[in-house]
């Protein structure tokens, strides 16, 4: 049952009542990674040093002296963090077997607080994808695939369908991170986010997927995809842990130059009671093309849902939104170009066995490396910025990304609170579906509702809010004030309190661990 509980709450008071230990929770994480494999939700299991840290946990507490709310809580990070000691690959050739000598300033800070690291979850190549279906390991499949809720509602024209080709994606690029939190084998897991990677696994996974404000948490130790978007993300199960979560990372990092300057100070979250003051924004460019009938009525609803509690709800114009996926294109393109010649074969990751020349072995390398969704986006980058086509292509997006962000100042200028829009265009996906369609087109479509939350730099979180037709999650998205997080969760809580998302029930887990969820009643922690 401590499965379930709130991180601050709960968890935390039972560990230092010696209720639960340390070790315990962290055996029953490892033995629910082992009884959901075929989620392949993780590249790397770390058994062995998770364990060490449990029992280093548990010493603490017996001593009375536990490093704070996070000491001994089980928890995963995405394969594109650096880990000391554990293998970080990116879920690609080019990585595969690489250690690093260092830690991630998010992996540091987790672990100086007593977090029990299991291991590195599966995501796309480099995280360059939407469904978490093109990385080298494999694809990662959705829980929800196999929940009675889903179950129900899918009719297979036999058992071998159901059980090989009815599941459904996780949504990406963090979709081991939000496979991991909705199976329950850890607490809390940490993504990447640069055009929705951690809202739009959250939103097809049924939990809260947390994009922070830009600069707010370290990316020092993030393998980069694309440096002035990328923020790591927190996926959690309900809105206050992912605030214990932030407290707990969010602050200056003397290794990154882009982080705040002021010292960030952790928060707990109010229990708002009068929405009355509250203005929320609803964008009407997000009525976007491709958007189901479903996720338009339950945007509705929840609109309807702030106004009959008191909030003022106003539609307001987001102009340049049109733009903003191809300005992403281009601007993403051209900065993977740059950050993917680091691999070269020469200083760390896969060296190819070309010998005839330097050029060829680099070549070679790139080749045998990186799959033909990253050697597309590189050559789609560097086609942009040659040149003939800089001024035209790379300078021009950055002057409409100057536009994209001014929309969101505008409108929080004009005194709205915080916006409310779709995360996802639908729920999620047939894997068989879904890879009918190549990743770029896959991902424009995927990231369109997300993606300008990161080229203006706001703080953005997906809610889950209710399952669908066929008994699949659909979450809706809050972006708030840059730097103004504390209001974003402390709203995000709200709404999640009002919606009351159901548990998963997951029925492939009980016949292999009866015993974990038979004291489950609810959804989120706490």
């Amino acid at each position: 049952a401590a499965l379930k509980d709130g991180l601050r709450s709960q968890v935390s008071a039972a560990l230092k009542e010696g209720r639960v230990t340390p070790t315990e929770l962290c055996q029953r994480c490892l033995a629910l990674i082992r009884s959901t494999k075929f989620l392949n939700a993780y590249i790397t299991v770390a058994e062995e040093t998770a364990l060490k840290q449990a029992e280093e946990s548990e010493e603490r507490y017996k001593r009375g002296q536990p490093l704070g709310i996070l000491d001994g809580i089980p928890i995963a990070v995405k394969d594109n963090f650096n880990t000391a000691g554990i293998e970080t690959t990116c879920a690609s050739n080019m990585l595969k077997g690489y250690i690093s000598p260092y830690n991630a300033t998010v992996v540091q800070k987790l672990l100086d607080q007593g977090a029990v690291l299991l291991g590195k979850t599966n995501l796309d190549e480099f995280a360059m994808g939407s469904g978490s279906t093109d990385g080298v390991f494999g694809p990662v499949r959705n829980p929800w695939s196999y929940s009675k809720q889903y179950k129900e509602k899918s009719v297979p024209k036999s058992h071998s369908e159901d059980e090989e080709s009815n599941w459904v994606i996780t949504g990406g690029s963090s979709g081991g991170s939000a496979a991991a939190v909705s199976s329950f084998t850890c607490f809390a897991a940490i993504g990447s986010d640069t055009g929705g990677s951690t809202r739009n696994p959250a939103a097809h996974c049924g939990v809260v997927g947390l994009k922070p404000t830009y600069g707010l948490i370290s990316r020092h130790g993030l393998i980069p995809l694309v440096n002035s978007m990328d923020v790591p993300g927190i996926l959690t199960r309900c809105v206050d842990d992912a605030a214990v979560l932030l407290g707990s990372l969010a602050g200056h990092d003397p290794k990154d130059s882009t982080t705040i300057q002021d010292d960030f100070k952790p928060f707990e979250l109010p229990n708002l009671t009068d929405v009355s003051k509250l203005s929320v924004g609803i964008p009407k460019e997000y009525h976007a093309p491709g958007l189901s009938s479903e996720i338009l009525a339950l945007w509705s609803k929840a609109a309807d849902l702030f106004k009959n509690a008191g909030a003022k709800v106003v539609e307001v114009s987001l102009p340049h939104t049109h733009y903003s996926i191809v300005c992403y294109h281009v601007l993403c393109t051209a900065e993977v170009a740059s950050n993917m010649a680091r691999f070269d074969g020469l200083e760390y990751g896969h060296r190819s066995a070309m010998k005839d020349s330097t050029e060829s072995m680099y070549a070679a390398t790139r080749r045998e490396g990186f799959n033909d969704v990253v050697r597309g986006r590189i050559l789609s980058g560097n086609y942009f910025l040659l040149k003939r086509n800089y001024e035209k292509y790379f300078v021009k997006a950055q002057k409409v990304r100057r536009l994209i962000a001014d929309d969101f100042v505008k409108v929080f200028r004009s005194g709205v609170d915080i916006l409310l829009t779709p995360t996802t265009l639908s729920d999620a996906a047939p894997y068989t579906e879904f890879i009918q369609e190549d990743n770029r087109t896959r991902s424009a479509q995927d990231d369109i509702l997300t993606q300008a939350a990161n080229m203006a730099g706001l703080p953005a979180i997906n809610v889950p809010t209710a399952l669908s037709e066929r008994g699949l999650p659909v979450g809706l998205q809050f972006i708030g004030r840059s730097f103004q997080e504390k209001q974003l969760l402390t709203v995000a809580k709200w709404f999640e309190k009002q919606v009351q998302f159901p548990v998963i029930q997951l029925e492939e887990v009980k016949r292999h661990d009866s015993g974990v969820f038979q004291h489950q009643k609810s959804a989120s922690f706490s």
